[in-house]
């Protein structure tokens, strides 16, 4: 990480040196253009087949930089489950770790066009790209949106929104220019990522992506992949959904999956939450999961989250049981 760390703060320094006179000539302090947040979460894990845990699950720190100039700054640096607690070890640390989630720069170039570069979520499907607690329903992630791409990489991206009749047609073009320098936890480590991705905001909102990437070894084949994912509201229903495929570039399947999710508003801020997913890879066996919870959205940067999880197959990153998870945005 400290490679990769240092190889974006060169970048991001020399294109802020650039846009320097900007901000000196708006009268202001750069300083005040900086604003911090960030988000947290928290709660309790019953698996069925393994022992309880209570835990926090993340800590991250987002800082962004934005005046009336074309550039923007955005960064998020997490702490992975800084504590933890189980009835064999007790409270430990010893799982927390480091993140540099994200570390970019935008560039305004025109009114339809914007480059970034730096380190930023992959541009693939819509659960990875709003994937912090306090902004999705449920407290586990769809296996499809984890395991079968790279959740982020460095390099950069060109991306843009035209105007279609009254909707917004959106679209992101991707190229890796650095790898990641270390691995975390069981994280799979990609190269060669490239990729774009095209959206529909209309109604039914509807994304297209399409990748290409490989596995940081040597016999690692070529991947390529498309997906799928959509979002509509029907009255006080919403139903949202993702599908991926991945081949080799000899035309092998290499992994698939789909989950589809609807949320219904109760009343005075509960959701039902229900979704069903199906998953196969070829390291990590296939598997479906169903999930049934409640979710209450107790203020508007708050979410408390109760569910349980079941269905066919062993994977360590999707334990079936209960959760229940507290969600801060700050």
């Amino acid at each position: 990480m400290f490679k990769r760390f240092i190889c974006v703060i060169a970048s991001v320094t020399s294109l802020f040196g650039l846009c320097k006179p900007t901000w000196a000539e708006d009268g202001r302090d750069f300083t005040e253009n900086f604003h911090l947040g960030g988000y947290t979460s928290a709660g309790i894990e019953l698996p069925r087949d393994s022992s309880a845990r209570a835990f926090v699950n993340e800590l991250s720190l987002i800082l962004t930089w934005e005046n009336e100039s074309r550039f923007k700054f955005f960064s998020e640096l997490e702490l992975e489950e800084p504590v933890s607690w189980n009835h064999h070890q007790g409270v430990t640390t010893s799982d927390a770790y480091l993140d540099l989630e994200r570390f970019y720069l935008d560039y305004n170039l025109s009114e339809k066009l914007n480059l970034r570069a730096g380190r930023f979520l992959t541009p693939a499907g819509r659960w990875n790209l709003i994937h912090a607690a306090p902004l999705v329903w449920t407290s586990s992630r769809p296996l499809v949106t984890e395991l079968l791409f790279p959740s982020a990489i460095n390099g950069l991206m060109l991306y843009g929104s035209v105007p279609y009749k009254e909707y917004a047609f959106e679209y992101t073009v991707f190229l890796e220019a650095l790898k990641d320098q270390i691995k975390d936890d069981d994280e799979t480590i990609y190269k060669d990522v490239s990729g774009a991705r095209f959206t529909l905001n209309a109604p039914i909102s509807l994304g297209l992506t399409l990748a290409s990437f490989k596995e940081d070894h040597a016999l690692s084949p070529h991947y390529r992949m498309v997906g799928l994912d959509f979002v509509t509201h029907l009255g006080d229903l919403e139903l949202s959904g993702e599908g991926f495929y991945r081949e080799t570039n000899k035309g092998n399947q290499a992994g698939s999956g789909a989950y589809l999710q609807s949320a219904y508003h109760l009343g005075n801020e509960w959701y039902w939450l229900t979704r069903l997913e199906t998953f196969e890879h070829p390291a990590y066996g296939s598997a479906e999961r169903w999930v049934l919870g409640a979710t209450k959205r107790v203020k508007p940067n708050q979410l408390l989250k109760f569910e349980f999880v079941g269905g066919s197959g062993d994977l360590p990153e999707a334990p079936r049981g209960f959760i229940g998870t507290f969600a801060v945005l700050f």
